[in-house]
């Protein structure tokens, strides 16, 4: 147990110098938590520097900060960074090249639940995707907790991370690759054509695809559901396509 308590913590920076270097360094920051009514002196710096980089940052209870760090000195700020680095969309592209395939991808909308990307990873590494990609805001990044969830499977998927949805499918579109989003009233899946280059586009947990992402997308495609409940679990959804895409291939 003492061993995975070290291991759950290691995606944790403590204290103003630590997270002002890892900043510096170009780390990848998930997201920056300052303790309330604490922006000020070097604080006002960092959290600067945070903002040019894009990163998410919350104003917690300070108690918060002392549980996460196991009531060690944290200077009232402490970073949640990346488990492992993000790559581009470009190297996802250039794995399928490599492989001699067609692009096999997963773009996810807004999926905020960690257990879920993590599901997603581990799913998209068993069929033979050649990446994720996620959006930079209003989604789980690669924490400690996807790791976990994904079973190992997040040291072998590349994980692309983007500010824009929308711009993505454009260019990958762009490049021959047909882009099929799940979401509900759409084309059976089972009577979908999903050979050549696929991605698809799984939303958020509980508003699904954004209108504007769905718009983009060649083809809705959906999972017939015959009971009461009007939607699956969207890591449960994402693994069904995946493998149906996979099967063709």
């Amino acid at each position: 147990m003492e061993n995975q308590s070290k291991e759950k913590k290691s995606d944790i920076i403590a204290g103003r110098n630590p997270v002002s270097e890892a900043l510096s360094s170009n780390r990848p920051i998930e997201s920056i938590l300052v303790a309330k009514n604490n922006k000020q002196g070097s604080i006002v710096a960092i959290l600067s520097k945070a903002k040019k980089r894009g990163i998410t940052i919350k104003e917690v209870d300070s108690k918060k900060l002392d549980f996460m760090t196991s009531h060690a000195t944290h200077q009232g700020i402490v970073a949640i960074a990346a488990v492992k680095e993000y790559l581009g969309v470009e190297d996802i592209l250039n794995l399928a090249k490599e492989r001699e395939q067609s692009p096999f991808i997963i773009i996810l909308d807004e999926i905020e639940d960690p257990h879920n990307l993590g599901a997603i990873i581990r799913t998209a590494e068993c069929c033979g995707a050649h990446g994720v990609i996620i959006k930079k805001r209003h989604s789980a990044g690669l924490s400690y907790t996807v790791a976990k969830a994904s079973a190992g499977a997040i040291e072998y998927v590349p994980v692309a991370r983007v500010n824009n949805i929308s711009s993505v499918i454009d260019e990958l579109k762009e490049k021959g690759i047909w882009v099929y989003g799940a979401d509900m009233n759409g084309t059976d899946y089972e009577k979908c054509d999903f050979s050549g280059g696929a991605a698809v586009v799984i939303g958020n947990e509980g508003k699904g695809i954004s209108r504007l992402v769905r718009e983009k997308c060649d083809t809705i495609v959906s999972l017939p559901l015959k009971g009461r409940i009007n939607s699956l679990n969207a890591s449960v959804a994402a693994g069904i396509i995946m493998y149906k895409i996979a099967s063709g291939r």
